[in-house]
């Protein structure tokens, strides 16, 4: 498989890129095995042709999911049944060709003023398929989803929708999190809890905006925490507490603006809490629950001294 495109050069990782010493004519996805790929890849790149590497067999197992768009990515449709292990197929944008996606589940996501392939393609798939499937409109999406809020919401969907068909990961220590770049953004971070996976990045200019920054994730914990000590004093308490909002923000303000904090000079972290107690609480209880949000551990480990160890793993 031979490509001419730019889009494709700027996604190859270095480890299994061959290149030209000048500008590539062409790339060329090399499917098989590796030894074979290394005795070519030489000659190809003399040549001018930028060659990718890929061997399934060093893969542990076959893909679970198929994602296709456009033409090309109709494949999926008829390529699902022959592999044993996908369990879930999503189509964007693709144009209709033989549905045969075994016991899988399908979703299919199209929008209906896309220009290239007729959201006709669509209802057709749709209604060649089995249960269990699925339809999302992309509203007011390009064929190429060019918008970046319309990829988004394309990449939500189909996370939420084929987590339901997937193995659970396996949790993390119990205690512990695990942050690992995902490679789709110049800093997103894919965050992992326990079974809980979340997406962090840096609000545009600077990132992309694919999810909350550090440190709206730093504020999101004590205003959780802060939340979850009052709701278990009010319920010990039997206090008629229905419902608690805490808004955070976060500013670096200078010292002497400060004027309980014990550093004078230069400037200091400043986290300014509101907290809304709705329920029938007279003023007694409304100033108690008040002193009871300190008492938060997130708002204690803020104010104490934190000793954070850093080391290199092998």
């Amino acid at each position: 498989m031979i490509g001419t495109g730019r889009q494709w050069e700027a996604t190859m990782r270095s480890d299994d890129l061959e290149p030209p010493a000048g500008q590539a004519r062409a790339h060329a996805l090399f499917v098989g095995e590796l030894d074979v790929a290394a005795r070519i890849a030489p000659e190809l790149a003399a040549a001018g042709i930028a060659i990718r590497r890929f061997d399934p067999a060093s893969v542990p197992a076959g893909p679970t999911v198929l994602i296709g768009h456009g033409a090309v990515g109709a494949a999926v449709l008829a390529a699902a049944e022959r592999l044993p292990d996908v369990r879930a197929v999503v189509t964007v944008g693709v144009p209709y060709g033989p549905v045969a996606v075994g016991g899988a589940a399908l979703l299919v996501l199209h929008s209906p003023v896309d220009g290239v392939v007729g959201v006709e393609n669509a209802r057709r798939i749709f209604d060649a398929a089995r249960h269990p499937k699925s339809f999302v409109s992309l509203d007011g999406a390009d064929h190429l989803l060019g918008a970046p809020a319309d990829a988004g919401f394309a990449a939500t969907m189909i996370a939420t929708w084929a987590a339901r068909y997937l193995p659970e990961a396996a949790p993390t220590k119990e205690g512990s999190v695990v942050v690992a770049e995902t490679g789709g953004g110049t800093y997103r971070q894919r965050i992992t809890a326990g079974r809980h996976v979340l997406t962090a990045d840096e609000p545009r200019p600077v990132g992309e905006d694919t999810g909350p920054s550090p440190y709206d994730l730093l504020l999101a914990g004590l205003g959780a925490c802060t939340s979850m000590t009052l709701r278990m004093y009010a319920r010990r308490k039997k206090l008629p507490l229905e419902k608690v909002t805490v808004r955070l923000r976060h500013s670096r303000i200078h010292a002497e603006d400060c004027a309980h904090c014990e550093t004078r000079v230069g400037r200091v972290d400043r986290i300014e809490r509101s907290i809304r107690l709705d329920g029938d609480l007279d003023d007694d209880q409304l100033a108690h629950l008040l002193e009871i949000a300190d008492k938060c551990p997130v708002h204690r480990t803020l104010h104490s001294e934190i000793d954070i160890t850093t080391a290199l793993e092998p």
